[in-house]
């Protein structure tokens, strides 16, 4: 496996690889590897001959330095764990690599930006799209993979790909879950006891509300309530969002519901009472299909 830290270095290596007739995978990580990233690694080798991941923390998706800074690192496990996984090429460039010095340019998809994790969070998908189209640029891959738990993030590449001509196609990789259900994430490990044990609340929500549209459901409020309900069982959960929206253009689900919906949420968890853990906000999301009425 080898490891490029230079953007120039990389493009070379893909031009090369492209001369030769091979296809190009890439995954981008902020690091902190788990076996959600390693999902999408093997996604990757399904469609592939080369599989590249790229491991930066991207300073500019953070609202608060503090956080940026705080971020786990960890780069020699990440790269141990990529080269016992069978990736060939790990990415790990410095920030000015990426960010040069009085550079000017931002990609911002701003519909898709507005509502959701972008309502609460002003700036950071300008930043996720920016870094983005810089490491498709870096790396030319023939296909780039995104988890599905990011949702807004997913629908924002995929619209700046299309919206700029750039010649990758983009996949979503399935939720990888933990046996309770809870989505796998590089946050859950700071939940305390109790938040752990409450953070099911929100797969138990979805599946829910599933289970209401299933059952021939179609009212919008409705659905919110049962969601809102759910996760109001959670004592030391604080919802942030929990709203149906529309799949592709995130707009919000009409009154009542007629074909694909999708249910986001976004839950801040408190300290156990302990004091035990840290403060972690989880995200969570499904996409279910509410068949219309027979007149």
């Amino acid at each position: 496996m080898d490891l490029i830290r230079g953007k120039r270095e990389l493009q070379l290596r893909a031009d090369a690889e492209r001369a030769g007739g091979h296809r190009i995978a890439l995954v981008p990580t902020m690091g902190a590897l788990h076996a959600g990233h390693l999902s999408l690694v093997e996604l990757a080798r399904s469609r592939t001959d080369r599989v590249w991941v790229s491991i930066f923390v991207n300073p500019t998706q953070f609202n608060q330095n503090s956080d940026f800074e705080g971020y786990p690192r960890d780069l020699e496990a990440d790269i141990e764990t990529c080269r016992a996984n069978g990736v060939d090429l790990v990415y790990a460039p410095e920030v000015a690599d990426l960010y040069p010095q009085d550079d000017q340019t931002w990609v911002d998809v701003e519909e898709l930006s507005r509502p959701l994790c972008g309502a609460r969070r002003p700036g950071h998908f300008r930043g996720v799209a920016t870094v983005v189209a810089k490491l498709l640029l870096a790396a030319k891959p023939h296909v780039a993979i995104f988890g599905e738990k990011d949702f807004q993030q997913l629908a924002i590449i995929r619209r700046m790909v299309g919206d700029l001509g750039i010649d990758v196609e983009i996949l979503g990789g399935p939720i990888l879950r933990e046996p309770d259900g809870l989505a796998l994430s590089s946050r859950n490990v700071h939940l305390g006891p109790a938040a752990r044990e409450q953070a099911v609340a929100l797969v138990e929500a979805l599946d829910a509300v599933e289970r209401l549209v299933a059952s021939g459901e179609r009212s919008r409020d409705t659905l919110v309530a049962a969601l809102r309900a759910r996760l109001g069982e959670a004592p030391l959960a604080v919802i942030d969002y929990a709203e149906l929206r529309d799949p592709d253009t995130l707009e919000l689900a009409p009154e009542t519901l007629s074909g694909p919906v999708l249910l986001a949420l976004a839950v801040n968890f408190q300290r156990d009472p302990s004091g035990a853990g840290a403060p972690v906000r989880l995200i969570d999301n499904r996409v279910v299909v509410a068949v219309p009425r027979e007149p």
